[in-house]
């Protein structure tokens, strides 16, 4: 137990000197879910196992089982915003040294733009991509793996255009003897080469720890992941939303939930499986008085059939909004 105390106590100083939450940096389309998986399970889940796509948001978790897998996947946000990764493992070598290569793709869709006095100057569009290089190494100690990833980011918003680069940093302790999982991400340490206007911005640095555990004698296994530890206190105020919503006195109890998902897969292993997550911190901000929109829930399930698996989320953000995504794996 000394290994998994350890990484949640370098989980809670680590992130210390650092504060950026939404809003507040560039490049957040680099902590949207890779996969259908993490979606389902109550987003940006780093504990999930035999996921291809997991690589992209915690390198550590890159294995020879990867090899030759690739993973595909797409979604609609709100609007016209289409979002898009793939990712593909290779091995090599008598040790099985293994990378994965992917790509993170967002699009904004067309815009009507204007001048200052109103008048019509034409459409314009916005996309942002990443593309990502991630290793993974055992350390000598048993159980314990680290990996990292290289990300070389670009980013084009109608005249105005940015180009930066960033690295994840993990580490995921197994024990053999054990169906529990304990895994630390240090996300997006970087910075902007081009601004977009001569504004330097920082990127979205983010800690977070995962925790996952198969049940011995049930085939379920549930994930337990804490997000944003960089920042205590990681509300968001969108008075827009709702006004009766005291963001600057949420207590202990609140603003620890807000870092918290968990989730639950049920028949992990199996055919079918299915999925079920929940996000304190979007349920929180999204949610409308006395409107049950059932704000932070999300669900799935995937469905695999020998070499291929296709992978379904569906998320509920407001009553009147919510999003799906598509995934396939495939196992060459």
């Amino acid at each position: 137990m000394r290994i998994p105390l350890l990484l949640m106590f370098f989980a809670l100083t680590l992130g210390k000197g650092f504060a950026q939450v939404g809003g507040q940096s560039a490049y957040q389309f680099l902590n949207i879910v890779s996969s259908p998986i993490q979606d389902a399970l109550g987003g940006r889940v780093i504990t999930s196992t035999g996921d291809v796509n997991q690589s992209l948001l915690n390198p550590s978790m890159i294995s020879a089982k990867l090899n030759n897998n690739l993973g595909v996947n797409y979604g609609n946000y709100f609007a016209d915003i289409s979002f898009g990764t793939a990712a593909y493992g290779y091995s090599w070598g008598e040790k099985n040294k293994t990378i994965v290569a992917g790509v993170t793709y967002i699009g904004y869709g067309d815009f009507e733009g204007t001048d200052e006095f109103g008048q019509k100057t034409g459409t314009f569009t916005g996309s942002e991509t990443a593309l990502t290089v991630g290793y993974a190494y055992e350390l000598p100690i048993k159980g314990l793996t680290a990996g990292a990833n290289t990300k070389i980011i670009s980013s084009v918003l109608d005249v105005y255009n940015s180009f930066g680069a960033a690295i994840d940093l993990a580490t995921t302790y197994k024990k053999s003897d054990s169906t529990a999982l304990y895994t630390l991400a240090l996300r997006n340490i970087g910075t902007q080469f081009t601004t977009y206007a001569g504004l330097r911005e920082p990127l979205p640095f983010e800690v977070v720890f995962g925790i996952s555990k198969k049940l011995e004698n049930a085939p379920v296994r549930w994930h337990l992941n804490f997000q944003n530890l960089q920042k205590w206190r990681s509300t968001y105020s969108n008075d827009a939303i709702s006004s009766e919503k005291d963001y600057s006195k949420t207590g202990f109890f609140q603003n620890a939930l807000h870092h918290i998902n968990i989730g639950t897969e049920i028949f992990p292993e199996r055919i079918i499986t299915l999925r079920l997550g929940y996000n304190f911190k979007r349920s929180f901000e999204l949610s409308t008085p006395n409107v049950k929109g059932f704000a932070g829930l999300s669900t799935g399930f995937g469905v695999r059939v020998k070499r291929f698996r296709f992978d379904f989320s569906y998320s509920r953000y407001t009553t009147s909004g919510n999003t799906s995504l598509f995934g396939a794996q495939f196992n060459f």
